[in-house]
């Protein structure tokens, strides 16, 4: 997977670039300003774009908000935030903004405590799926249920939906809810009709009802 990073901090996009290169990733090219980034990605139209939130040139939000300019101009480069806290505003706008792209993911830097999961989640988000901290889905479900939008879940299914958008497969939910894998499929299903996502050919429907959650 050819993979771009974004990352001001010089010491940690040198170590990320090295654990991916470790990992059998192509790191084609590390940037430290949202500027660079975007040039970047045009140049080079990775797979992924590992992207820290704050940098040059503002040093504010300028890597998330080109994160959403790279979304609405290449929407096939997947996209991984690695950030130190949650910018709702803009992740879900993000999370929410295009439900037909690939990959998204939001991870936050002092919770990434295992090396193999974060690799893990860095080719879930470049294979089109996602990958977001709990603290993340935390964060946007409680904003989500201020708004009620989907009132029609219940709270299990809920639950199983706050666990599909951290990436984690049905058999995953399975264990940590303690139940069949059975019964999370029945709540999977439930939730895709509730959220009226039928099954088609060039749907991923799992991601497809991440996003709607997220964005509703």
């Amino acid at each position: 997977m050819r993979i771009l990073i974004a990352e001001d901090s010089v010491l940690l996009r040198a170590g990320l670039t090295r654990l991916l290169i470790d990992a059998g990733e192509d790191v084609i090219a590390a940037v430290d300003n949202a500027d660079d980034l975007l040039r970047a990605v045009e140049r080079h139209q990775p797979d992924l774009a590992v992207v820290d939130v704050r940098m040059p040139p503002t040093n504010t939000d300028d890597g998330l908000r080109a994160a959403l300019a790279i979304r609405g101009r290449w929407p096939n480069v997947g996209i991984l935030v690695l950030s130190q806290y949650v910018e709702e505003r803009y992740a879900t706008e993000l999370l929410a903004g295009r439900s037909d792209a690939a990959g998204l993911g939001y991870l936050l830097k002092d919770r990434v405590a295992d090396v193999a999961d974060f690799i893990d989640a860095v080719r879930r988000v470049g294979a089109g799926g996602t990958a977001l901290d709990p603290e993340v889905v935390a964060q946007l479900l409680a904003r989500s249920r201020q708004r009620d939008p989907l009132a029609e879940l219940s709270p299990r299914e809920r639950e199983v939906l706050a666990h599909m958008a951290e990436g984690l497969s049905n058999s995953a939910i399975a264990r940590a809810l303690v139940v069949n894998e059975s019964t999370v499929e029945k709540h999977v299903t439930n939730i895709f009709t509730k959220l009226g996502l039928p099954a088609g050919e060039h749907s991923h429907r799992r991601v497809l009802a991440v996003l709607r959650w997220l964005g509703s």
